[in-house]
């Protein structure tokens, strides 16, 4: 074996220092400056009374979440105000109700708050998106297959590690085929929603 050239010695050493310095400085990154990938799940009841139908319902999503696009505020001790893309798979399973299930897809802004910590980060989304529903026509029930969402959740999110995160929070959705067909009873339902979030880059 050739011994190395006094000469390539400098240059290893410089390579292997910036590969090191680059790897630090991606793990101590903001939580927020990632793309993620996250599974949520939860269970939520009817609130309103625009469909006689006592409607319960278990979501569940897959969820892409992409790097902060705009700060809307930063504190001088690490906190900021941030905003996010997020983009979900959602499955439905209707536990009480006409319907067996709702397949879609739903986007939003995500807005989260973060303590100077990097660990903790309050968060809100609100968005929406369309999808299918196995429309039976039972009165009170869904008049069509084709069916938009819209939701709302309010919620905190908990970093276990620098690529895990637990999320809890408080999750309404809303269902409707705006007006397509009369009666349009539409579903709205409110209850828990939790998620495990992994970071992907």
């Amino acid at each position: 074996m050739k011994p190395i050239s006094p000469l390539l010695v400098p240059l290893l050493l410089s390579a292997a220092l910036s590969a090191t310095t680059t790897a630090v400085a991606h793990a101590q990154a903001h939580p927020a400056e990632h793309w993620e990938f996250g599974i949520e799940a939860g269970w939520l009841d009817k609130v309103r009374r625009n469909s006689p139908l006592d409607y319960r319902i278990v979501p569940l999503q897959a969820v892409w979440r992409s790097p902060a696009m705009l700060d809307l505020w930063q504190g001088e001790g690490g906190a900021r105000l941030a905003v996010r893309h997020r983009l979900a798979l959602v499955a439905e399973h209707f536990v009480r109700g006409p319907e067996d299930y709702y397949l879609a897809f739903a986007a939003a802004p995500t807005f989260e708050l973060w303590a100077a910590d990097r660990r903790t980060a309050l968060f809100y989304e609100i968005g929406g998106g369309l999808g299918w529903v196995n429309a039976k026509g039972v009165a009170g029930g869904q008049g069509q297959d084709l069916s938009f969402n819209w939701f709302t959740q309010l919620g905190v999110r908990r970093q276990f590690t620098p690529r895990l995160a637990l999320t809890g929070g408080l999750y309404f959705t809303h269902h409707s085929n705006l007006g397509m067909t009369d009666p349009n009873p539409g579903i709205d339902v409110l209850g828990l929603n939790t998620g495990l979030v992994w970071q992907l880059d």
